[in-house]
């Protein structure tokens, strides 16, 4: 492996024993690798889950997490997380499952609009028929631009 420039412009050409060029960090701290195959490049930063988190709701209890401050307990199969480190605006993108055949969406309050900031985005457990219930086994994972 062999570095071929250190700078105030970061660290440019990390290459391997073929010299095939597969990490650069830029002047801004992106890291950018190469595929498998070395044909495209993707961003280390915008791959990565910004927070994730396993919450008991029956407890309830956070049972653990990644950039998660809190978890609100709002009813019964309602939580809201709170996040350490907010995100940088409100379009980043959650997914969650529970350990039944429940699913996990964003509480949209039953208005025209998801009640979603870059601190915390409400959230519901709930059986396919609608019908809200807390879980012992509840997780989340956020991706997005941190602020």
């Amino acid at each position: 492996m062999a570095l071929t420039q250190i700078g105030s412009g970061g660290i440019a050409n990390v290459t391997n024993a073929a010299n095939a060029t597969f990490l650069t960090i830029d002047a801004s701290e992106q890291i950018t690798v190469a595929s498998e195959g070395g044909a495209v490049t993707t961003s280390l930063q915008q791959g990565l889950a910004k927070c994730w988190f396993n919450y008991d709701q029956d407890a309830p209890a956070v049972d653990d997490s990644l950039n998660i401050s809190s978890i609100t307990d709002v009813g019964t199969g309602n939580f809201d997380p709170q996040w350490n480190n907010n995100f940088g605006n409100v379009n980043y993108a959650c997914g969650g499952m529970t350990a039944d055949t429940m699913f996990v969406c964003l509480d949209d309050g039953h208005q025209e609009t998801v009640l979603t900031t870059t601190g915390d985005c409400q959230m519901k457990a709930m059986q396919h028929n609608g019908t809200l219930v807390d879980m012992e086994q509840t997780m989340v994972i956020a991706f997005g631009d941190l602020a």
